[in-house]
């Protein structure tokens, strides 16, 4: 049976690339970066390689690059570092009602060491009234932090008006973008958008799992979270994880490469999708459609039939998506996101989510529709609960 994955969202399939010099860093090249013998020296020149490959995707400093565990490490720098090297200046904090947990939780740990936190509302679509958050802003606001891209529903935040106004009216904030969802799929150049801080995950983007990056404006100020031998100025310490960083590099490397084409691809394969859903009795789209959402995220909800039901009929075929956020699937309760945007109980509860890779074929997009039209009369007698 042919394997159709269009849960990229969740995390991406290393590429062979990828795979080749991770492999190499670990039989090979494996000496410790701080080392000074050729090992090491060795072992530190991917760590820059891979640091000057990703600054330069983000036309910024190579100093400006940290390496960590992934996203929600990055996130959690990020929020906690600006915070308690703002502390003196103010409390107040401002994130969406749709963050992801990485940044949700983030905020809820603030709030119980005696920060002000506040959400910015949104609409149906996910999309944010920049007036509303801009009479949020006054100078005792030291941090703000938006998503790019939801990772549910794919709405785009318009990160450039909300570093505008932060910038304008909160001059002490530190605006700090979940790029999670967004690098590799978005051209990101942080100074250029008035970004001070980004956060970035390896295996979003064909990388390895268990990297990512923190992009920290060479102005920005922020305490750092791990102490130890000082490896990364300071910021990070800790002995490098080679293998991962230099994976993470070739796959930021590749994302870009031939980047316009891939995004049209993208397009072309949610639009078609998009034409499917809307053929089938009953369906509702939760994301915004073609390009006013992200080009590899579909939302979509089938009252009446449960979400995970619908994903295990699809994987007996299969074809594997996801049931909101791979991050939130074995909760119960509709997710953040679905409550922020006003979703039905019971639409929240039957929405899944299809996220693709250039990789994808309009074939495998028909395939997953077929599917569809012949499994839902069937599991119309599966109410969702």
């Amino acid at each position: 049976m042919r394997e159709i994955y269009f849960d990229n969202s969740s995390t991406t399939k290393p590429l062979p690339s990828v795979v080749d010099i991770v492999v190499k860093t670990m039989t090979e090249d494996y000496g410790n970066p701080s080392s000074l013998h050729q090992k090491g020296v060795d072992a530190e020149r991917y760590i820059s390689t891979a640091r000057k490959i990703i600054a330069g995707t983000l036309r910024a400093d190579e100093k400006e690059i940290l390496f960590t565990s992934g996203g929600t490490e990055s996130n959690n720098m990020a929020l906690i570092g600006a915070a308690m090297a703002k502390r003196r200046r103010g409390k107040r904090l401002i994130a969406t009602s749709m963050e992801h947990p990485a940044v949700a939780e983030v905020m809820a740990f603030l709030k119980k060491e005696g920060f002000v936190t506040e959400q910015i509302p949104v609409d149906s679509k996910g999309r944010i009234d920049l007036e509303a958050f801009g009479n949020m802003l006054s100078d005792d606001v030291i941090a703000v932090s938006t998503m790019y891209v939801n990772n549910e529903i794919g709405a785009v935040v318009p990160v450039q008006e909300i570093a505008r106004l932060v910038h304008s009216r909160a001059p002490e904030a530190l605006y700090h973008v979940d790029a999670i969802q967004a690098y590799g799929r978005y051209r990101i150049f942080p100074r250029q958008l008035g970004i001070d801080l980004m956060s970035a995950s390896g295996h979003k983007f064909h990388g390895p799992k268990g990297t990512g990056f923190l992009y920290v404006n060479r102005e920005a100020r922020i305490v750092p979270l791990i102490y130890g031998g000082g490896q990364q100025q300071g910021m990070r310490s800790g002995t490098e994880n080679v293998p991962g960083i230099a994976g993470m590099g070739v796959a930021a490397q590749e994302a870009y490469r031939d980047f316009e084409a891939k995004t049209e691809h993208l397009y072309a394969l949610k639009e078609r999708l998009e034409r499917g859903l809307v053929s089938i009795e009953g369906a509702v789209l939760m994301s915004p459609e073609g390009k006013e959402g992200a080009p590899h995220i579909v939302n979509v909800s089938f009252p009446g039939v449960g979400s995970e039901v619908l994903l295990h009929s699809l994987e007996d075929k299969g074809i594997f998506i996801s049931a909101g956020s791979a991050c939130s699937t074995h909760k119960k309760n509709a997710s953040p996101t679905m409550a922020a945007i006003g979703a039905l109980r019971e639409e929240a509860l039957s929405a899944v989510r299809f996220s693709f890779s250039d990789a994808n074929t309009e074939e495998e997009v028909d395939a997953a529709i077929d599917a569809l039209h012949e499994l839902l009369p069937v599991l119309k007698r599966y109410r969702a609960r």
